[in-house]
C-alpha cells in the first residue's frame, strides 16, 4: 500500500470521527468577539497532534499602523489567534492553511430547523452556525494533517495551520499573523468555495450616505424638503451605478458579474418620530470590486456618479449634495495567477479524488487571501467544502460528503506540495 492509499483508507475508516470533530466545533459558540473557547479547544487539539503551537492576542495599537488595518469596535482582549506548525524535514516546500473561527450572530431562533449550535447530522447535511462559513473548512484542514500524522507520513516541508479571529468584521486576525512574519511557499484558505478552486476573491467596500433635507413642522410640512424622498433618489442612483459597473467591468474568474459585484443600499433610516417631519436620512450599503481594480478609483467614481446623478434629479441635492463616507468593513480584491503552482497542485489532487475537473472561479465574497497575497509573501488559493450560498444563511449547513472529500483533497495536496520521505 502506498502513502496515498494509506491516507485514503484512514479517512474512510475514520469518517464518523471526522464528522464528530466538525460537530464539536459547531457546538462551541464563536460569534465574532467570543472566539476564546473555540481557540482554546483547537490549541489543545493541535498540540496533542504534535504541533508547535503559538497562541497570541493581536495588539490593536500595532495593527493600527498597517495600511490594511480595518477599525474594530470590539476589544481584542482574550481573543487569540492560534498558529500550529508541523515541522517537516526542512527539505521540501512549506504550505500554510488559513481559516477563521469566528461566525456571524445566530439570527432568529425560529429560522433554525436544527439548533444554531446543534451540530446536527441529518440526511447528509451537518447543521449549525459556521457549518459552511467556515468551520467545515477549519475542520477539513485539521483532519487532513491528522490523517497524515496517523499514517506515519513524514513530510519534507512544514505545514502551518492558522486559526484566526475577527475575519467577519475586519480580517485583522490574519493581518496580525502576516505582521508577525508567518509565511510559507504557498497557502490554501479553506473559506467557502462550494468545492471550487478559487485563485481570487472580490473586494468589498461599505459606505454610508448622509442626506439632509429642510426641516419643517408637521403642519407646515409643505415648506420643508422631505429626506425620505431624497433618500429614494439616492437609492435609485446607487442602483444605476451598479448597472454602469456591470456594463464595463470584466474579469475571467467572474463571468457572472451580476451576482459577483453587487452595489446596493442595505439600510435606510429616516425620521425621528412618527408625527414629525423627516429632515435627515442615512443610507448604508456596500459594493464589490474584482481583482485588478483600484479601490480608491472605484470610490472616487462612486462619489462623483452619485452626486452628479442626484443633482440631475433634485435642485435641492444639487445645492446640498449627499455626504458619502466609506466606513465599516473594507477588503481589497485579490488574486494569484490561475496557473500558479499551488493552484495546479490543488487541481491535480482534486481530479485524483473526484475523477473530474474542478470548477475554477473567483470567490464571490471577500477573503483573507488579500493579506497573504499582498503583504504575507504567501501566494494563496481558496478551496473549502462550505457552500458559498450558505454563507450567513439561516439554518446553515454543509454537505458531509463535501467535507470528507475536502479532507482527502487537502491531505493529498499537502503530500504532493511538501513532499514525503
Amino acid at each position: 500500500m502506498n502513502q496515498f492509499e494509506c491516507v485514503e483508507q484512514w479517512i474512510g475508516s475514520n469518517r464518523e470521527d471526522m464528522i464528530s470533530f466538525l460537530q464539536t466545533l459547531l457546538r462551541i459558540p464563536s460569534v465574532t468577539g467570543n472566539e476564546a473557547a473555540i481557540q482554546d479547544f483547537l490549541a489543545e487539539y493541535v498540540k496533542n497532534m504534535g504541533a508547535e503551537v503559538d497562541t497570541f492576542v493581536p495588539v490593536l495599537e500595532e495593527l493600527q499602523k498597517h495600511p490594511a488595518f480595518v477599525k474594530s469596535d470590539l476589544p481584542y482582549e482574550n481573543r487569540p489567534n492560534v498558529v500550529a506548525v508541523f515541522h517537516g524535514l526542512g527539505t521540501g516546500k512549506s504550505l500554510l492553511f488559513n481559516g477563521h473561527v469566528d461566525v456571524i450572530p445566530e439570527g432568529p431562533e425560529d429560522k433554525w430547523i436544527h439548533g444554531c449550535w446543534s451540530g446536527d447530522w441529518s440526511e447528509g447535511k451537518i447543521y449549525g452556525r459556521g457549518a459552511s462559513d467556515m468551520k467545515s473548512g477549519v475542520a477539513a484542514m485539521t483532519m487532513a494533517v491528522l490523517a497524515l500524522k496517523s499514517c506515519g507520513i513524514q513530510l519534507k516541508g512544514d505545514v502551518i495551520l492558522e486559526y484566526v479571529m475577527d475575519e467577519e468584521l475586519t480580517g485583522n486576525g490574519t493581518l496580525a499573523c502576516v505582521m508577525k512574519g508567518i509565511q510559507a511557499d504557498a497557502g490554501i484558505c479553506c473559506e467557502t468555495s462550494s468545492m471550487c478552486v478559487q485563485p481570487g476573491s472580490i473586494g468589498r467596500i461599505w459606505f454610508t450616505i448622509k442626506v439632509t433635507g429642510k426641516a419643517a413642522g408637521i403642519q407646515t410640512r409643505y415648506e420643508g424638503v422631505n429626506a425620505i424622498d431624497l433618500g429614494y433618489i439616492v437609492t435609485k442612483a446607487v442602483e444605476a451605478f451598479e448597472k454602469v459597473r456591470l456594463a464595463k467591468v470584466s474579469h475571467p474568474l467572474y463571468p457572472d458579474l451580476l451576482s459577483s459585484i453587487p452595489c446596493m443600499i442595505g439600510q435606510f433610516t429616516s425620521g425621528s418620530y412618527a408625527s414629525a417631519f423627516p429632515d435627515s436620512c442615512i443610507l448604508k450599503g456596500s459594493m464589490a470590486t474584482v481583482p485588478g481594480e483600484s479601490s480608491d478609483a472605484v470610490k472616487a467614481e462612486f462619489v462623483e456618479y452619485i452626486r452628479s446623478a442626484c443633482a440631475k434629479e433634485s435642485k435641492w441635492l444639487a445645492e446640498n449634495p449627499p455626504e458619502i463616507i466609506f466606513n465599516g468593513y473594507f477588503a481589497e480584491p485579490s488574486a494569484i495567477p490561475a496557473d500558479a503552482p499551488i493552484v495546479a497542485a490543488l487541481i491535480n489532487e482534486y481530479k485524483n479524488v473526484m475523477h473530474q475537473e474542478p470548477v475554477v472561479s473567483g470567490r464571490q465574497g471577500a477573503a483573507d487571501i488579500r493579506h497573504l497575497n499582498t503583504y504575507g509573501n504567501t501566494p494563496t488559493v481558496i478551496f473549502g467544502p462550505g457552500l458559498t450560498e450558505q454563507m450567513h444563511a439561516n439554518n446553515e449547513w454543509v454537505y458531509a460528503e463535501d467535507y470528507i472529500n475536502a479532507v482527502k483533497i487537502l491531505a493529498r495536496t499537502i503530500m504532493s506540495w511538501c513532499g514525503t520521505e
